[in-house]
C-alpha cells in the first residue's frame, strides 16, 4: 500500500506538471485522474484493512508523510469526487478561452489536488501548514486565470483577505499543540493544562470554521465560488472545505485531550448558526452558483452539528450513540461532497449551454438537456433531503443523534440539544423550498430566453460526470448502513462499544439487502404500473396554457423573488432586504415598471462592513505618518526611544 501510495502521489504530480511544460492538458488531466485513483484506492484499503501506513504523528519539524483511517475515509472520498469532476474538466476546459488558459487551469487543478492529499498525508506540523497554505493560494490563482475583471478581483482579494485572517488560527493551534508535543498524542496536552487546551480549541474553531464556512467566518464563500470555474468550484464545495473540516476533527475531537462542555455547544451553536443562515441567505439568491455556495454553508452546519452531538454524547457516556453521530457527520461530509460537485457540475453545463445563471433568465432545460437536467434533479433533491437519496440518510441520523442530545443530557445539554434539533429541522424544511424554486424556474417550466430554447446536451464527458455523481447519490442513499459501522469506528476517544455494534440499530438502510429489495421493488412495481396506464389512456390533448385572455410571455411565469416573497415578508426584520422600484410614466398613464431587490448579508452589514471602515480610516491616519520628512522620521525614532526607556524604568523599579 506504501509503494502504491507513493507511485500515486508521483503520478498526480506528474499529471499537474503536463499540462505546465506544454504537453497536451487533456493528457494531463486523464493522467492526474489515475493518480487519484490509486491515492483512493490505498485510502479505502486503510480505511477497511485498519492498518496505517507511512508515518505516524509527531511534533518535531521532520516532516513525515503516512495515512490512517480517518486521512483514507477522506482520501477514498477525494478519489470518488475528484474523478468525475477531472473528466468534466477534459470538456469543460476547452470553452475557457486561449489554450495557454486551459493548460493554466489544468496544471493548477492537478497542483491544487496534490495539496488537498498533502494536507491529509502531512504527519508534522511544517508539512500540514505548507501544503494548507498551497490549498488556500491555488484556488485563487486559478480564479484570476479565468477573468480580472472588478467583480473578480474583489472576489479574491475577500477570499485570501478572509480566509488568511481567520486561517491564523489554524497555525496558533498547530504550532502550540507542536510546542506541547501535542499532535498525534492527546495525552501531552492533558498535561500541558487547560489554558493551552482553551487556547488550541478556540483557534481551531476560528481557523479551520474560517476555511470550512462557519458562520460568522462564511463571507468569502459566496464571493469566491461563483466566479470560480465550474470544475473548481466542485472541488472547492466538495472538497476543500471537508479538509477543513478533517482539522477540526483532528484537533478538537482527537489531539485536544479533553472534550470541555462549552466546546460541545459551541459546536452546535455554530452549525446552527451556518445551516439555518446558509439555507436562509441561499432562499434570497437569485443566481444559481451564489445559491450553491450558500448552501454549501447549510451543509457545513449540518455537519458540525453532527460533530458537536458526538461531542457531548461521548462526555455523557453514550459512547454508542457518540459513535452514531460521528458517523452522521462522517457520512454527511460524503454525500455532501458527492451531491455539491454534482450541482456545481450541472451548474457549469447550464451555463455554457444559455451563457448566464440568473435564475430569472432561465426554464425550460430539463427538455432540452435530459441527462445533465435528470442529474441536475437528483441532486436538488439528495441535497434537499428527500428519501431514498443519500442526503436524507445523513440527515436522519443528526436528527436522531440531536433528539438523544436532548433526551439523555443533563438540563444545560438538553436544551442546546433540543434547540439545534428543531433548528435542523427547519432547515430541512426551507432546503426542501429553496430546491423546489431551483428545480421549478431552472429545469421546468418554458424558456424564458431564447439561449434556453436553443439549449442542447453538453459533450459525453460532462454528461458522464453528473450521471456517475447522481448514481452515487442514490446508492448512498439506499445502502448507507452498509458504511455507517465503518465510519462509527472512526470516532476518537469513544470506548467500550465496538463500530459493529452500529449495525443493531434501527438506521435506514442498516438492513442492506433488504433495503435494495424493497427500493428495487418500488422501482419495478412503478414502471409496471406506468406501463399500464400507459396501454389504457389515449395520447393527452394538447390545450393552450390560459393566461386571462393575453399571450403566455416569460413575464408573467414565476420569478425568484415570487417564490420567496412570503417568506422574505416574514423574516423582513432580520433579513432586511432592499427593493428598488422604478415606475415609467407617459402621458398620465403607466408604461414600464422595474423591480428590483436583493438581500445583504446580515453578518457582512455588523462585523465585516465596519471592520473594513475601521481598517481604512487606520490606513488613512499611518498613510499622514508618512510625510517623507526626514526629521519626522527622527522625531519618530526618539518619541519611540523615549517611551521604551520609561518602560524600562518603571519595571526595574516595580
Amino acid at each position: 500500500m506504501t509503494v502504491l501510495a507513493l507511485v500515486g502521489a508521483a503520478v498526480l504530480a506528474a499529471g499537474g506538471l503536463l499540462p505546465a511544460l506544454g504537453a497536451r492538458w487533456r493528457a494531463g488531466l486523464a493522467v492526474q485522474a489515475a493518480g487519484i485513483c490509486m491515492l483512493g484506492a490505498t485510502g479505502l484499503a486503510v480505511l477497511l484493512g485498519g492498518r496505517p501506513i507511512g508515518a505516524g504523528f509527531h511534533s518535531s519539524i521532520a516532516l513525515g508523510f503516512g495515512i490512517d483511517r480517518l486521512s483514507g475515509f477522506f482520501l477514498a472520498l477525494l478519489a470518488v469526487t475528484s474523478v468525475p469532476t477531472l473528466v468534466f474538466a477534459r470538456d469543460y476546459l476547452t470553452g475557457v478561452g486561449s489554450a495557454g488558459a486551459a493548460r493554466g487551469l489544468a496544471a493548477l487543478t492537478g497542483a491544487f489536488l496534490l495539496s488537498l492529499v498533502g494536507v491529509l498525508a502531512a504527519r508534522d506540523v511544517v508539512g500540514f501548514l505548507a501544503f494548507w497554505e498551497l490549498m488556500t493560494l491555488i484556488p485563487a490563482a486559478a480564479i484570476l486565470l479565468t477573468g480580472r475583471d472588478r467583480e473578480v478581483r474583489g472576489a479574491v482579494y475577500a477570499y485570501l483577505a478572509i480566509t488568511h485572517l481567520g486561517g491564523a488560527g489554524v497555525w496558533v493551534a498547530l504550532l502550540t499543540l507542536a510546542r506541547e508535543g501535542g499532535i498525534g498524542h492527546p495525552a501531552a496536552m492533558v498535561a500541558a493544562g487547560g489554558g493551552a487546551q482553551t487556547a488550541v480549541a478556540i483557534a481551531a474553531l476560528v481557523g479551520f470554521g474560517t476555511k470550512a464556512g462557519l458562520v460568522p467566518l462564511h463571507s468569502w464563500l459566496p464571493r469566491a465560488h461563483p466566479v470560480a470555474p465550474a470544475h473548481l468550484s466542485a472541488l472547492m464545495s466538495g472538497l476543500m472545505i471537508k479538509i477543513a473540516l478533517y482539522g477540526l476533527i483532528r484537533v478538537e475531537l482527537e489531539w485536544l485531550g479533553a472534550r470541555p462542555l462549552w466546546l460541545g455547544i459551541a459546536l452546535l451553536a455554530l452549525g446552527l448558526a451556518s445551516a439555518l443562515g446558509g439555507v436562509l441567505w441561499a432562499l434570497t439568491q437569485h443566481e444559481l452558483k451564489r445559491l450553491l455556495a450558500y448552501h454549501s454553508i447549510e451543509n457545513v452546519g449540518i455537519i458540525v452539528l453532527g460533530l458537536g452531538a458526538s461531542l457531548l454524547l461521548a462526555r455523557a457516556g453514550h459512547g454508542l450513540w457518540a459513535q452514531i453521530a460521528f458517523a452522521a457527520a462522517l457520512l454527511h461530509i460524503a454525500n455532501h461532497a458527492i451531491f455539491k460537485a454534482l450541482l456545481f457540475l450541472g451548474a457549469g453545463s447550464f451555463q455554457r449551454a444559455v451563457g448566464r445563471l440568473e435564475l430569472d433568465h432561465l426554464g425550460g432545460l430539463l427538455r432540452r438537456m435530459p441527462w445533465t437536467g435528470g442529474a441536475f434533479l437528483l441532486g436538488s433533491m439528495a441535497i434537499a433531503g428527500l428519501p431514498p437519496l443519500n442526503g436524507f440518510a445523513s440527515e436522519w441520523l443528526t436528527l436522531q443523534s440531536l433528539l438523544h442530545v436532548s433526551l439523555f443530557g443533563p438540563l444545560g445539554v438538553a436544551l442546546p440539544g433540543a434547540v439545534a434539533l428543531a433548528g435542523l429541522a427547519a432547515t430541512a424544511a426551507l432546503a426542501l423550498l429553496c430546491f423546489v424554486k431551483v428545480v421549478g424556474l431552472v429545469l421546468l417550466g418554458r424558456p424564458r430566453r431564447p439561449e434556453c430554447a436553443m439549449a442542447v446536451e453538453r459533450p459525453a464527458g460532462m454528461r458522464f460526470a453528473v450521471v456517475s455523481l447522481a448514481g452515487l447519490c442514490v446508492a448512498l442513499g439506499v445502502l448507507p448502513g452498509l458504511v455507517v459501522p465503518t465510519l462509527a469506528g472512526l470516532a476518537p476517544g469513544v470506548h467500550g462499544h465496538p463500530a459493529g455494534d452500529a449495525s443493531a440499530l434501527a438506521i435506514p438502510g442498516t438492513g442492506g439487502l433488504r433495503t435494495v429489495g424493497l427500493a428495487v421493488a418500488l422501482i419495478v412495481l412503478t414502471a409496471l404500473l406506468t406501463r399500464a396506464r400507459g396501454h389504457r389512456r389515449l395520447a393527452p390533448a394538447v390545450a393552450p396554457t390560459w393566461a386571462c385572455g393575453q399571450d403566455v410571455v416569460p413575464e408573467l411565469e414565476w420569478t425568484s423573488s415570487g417564490f420567496t416573497k412570503p417568506l422574505r415578508l416574514v423574516l423582513e426584520g432580520l433579513l432586511r432586504p432592499h427593493r428598488e422600484l422604478e415606475v415609467v410614466e407617459r402621458g398620465g398613464m403607466t408604461q414600464l415598471i422595474r423591480y428590483s431587490s436583493h438581500t445583504p448579508s446580515l453578518v457582512d452589514r455588523v462585523l465585516y462592513e465596519p471592520a473594513v471602515r475601521f481598517g481604512l480610516r487606520g490606513a488613512a491616519f499611518a498613510r499622514r505618518l508618512q510625510s517623507g520628512n526626514v526629521r519626522t522620521y527622527a522625531g519618530y525614532l526618539l518619541a519611540l526611544m523615549i517611551v521604551m526607556i520609561a518602560l524600562a524604568a518603571a519595571g526595574a523599579l516595580g
